[in-house]
């Protein structure tokens, strides 16, 4: 076996085991998703705990992506289309990371939202909204696994419909404060969750876009569909 050869074999290796970090790292965010709107429906303290001390194992796993993408590049000297490849992998895991961090962030509302008055219908409303975006989730890693330039580009459409969710969600958020002052506070933290939802879907929806790119070797030239946003927060680092 010649020595290029033996470069390319150790390179799908290498790649292998990146994606497989990948691949297992999008299984726990989508679980993530789950079970923090689960916990925030059903009260349940220790499912959001789970949530919250298990996006550990997410961070490690884009912090050992990012090193054996650092390695790949150094030792292995990719061609362009293989570095796009690892590029995208890259990416893909950044924004899992995100995703994770988000799913972190409803749990920690979900605790203490657990002492406060039951907001009618919200929990419900939310785990809904949740589903869309584990879904878009599930398809974009699917689209990923077997480079469907179609699938990526359905799950990229489908962000909107996440957003006319938060919107709609939002208004009724309002409409409850509005109602009854004592709802203020739950009904804040609550807005805080669908936002964090609303942007789970847009990293989801860059997801897919990665995934465009690594099959047609180009993003997308037209802007991704948005519905117009009543408001703009962002509690990631919360």
């Amino acid at each position: 076996m010649t020595p290029e050869h033996h470069i390319v074999r150790a390179f799908d290796r290498d790649l292998e085991e990146m994606q497989a970090h990948v691949l297992k790292m999008g299984g726990l965010v989508e679980a993530a998703i789950v079970d923090a709107a689960q916990a925030l429906e059903t009260r349940d303290e220790e499912l959001a705990e789970k949530v919250r001390k298990g996006d550990k194992l997410i961070d490690a796993l884009e912090e050992q992506v990012n090193e054996e993408a650092a390695r790949v590049i150094a030792l292995r000297a990719p061609t362009a289309s293989d570095l796009r490849t690892v590029l995208t992998v890259l990416k893909i895991a950044a924004s899992l990371e995100r995703v994770g961090d988000y799913a972190k962030n409803m749990a920690k509302r979900s605790n203490v939202l657990v002492h406060m008055p039951v907001v009618e219908g919200s929990g419900g409303a939310i785990r809904r909204m949740a589903k869309a975006v584990e879904a878009m989730l599930k398809d974009a890693l699917d689209a990923y696994v077997h480079r469907d330039l179609a699938l990526a580009e359905d799950v990229r459409q489908r962000d909107q419909d996440v957003d006319q969710m938060y919107n709609a969600l939002f208004r009724e958020f309002l409409t409850h404060m509005m109602e009854d002052p004592r709802n203020i506070t739950a009904c804040m933290h609550l807005h805080f969750i669908a936002k964090n939802i609303e942007r789970m879907g847009d990293h989801v929806t860059t997801i897919a876009e990665q995934v465009i790119y690594l099959v047609s070797g180009h993003l997308p030239e037209e802007s991704r569909p948005k519905a117009n946003s009543v408001t703009d927060f962002d509690d990631r680092r919360d």
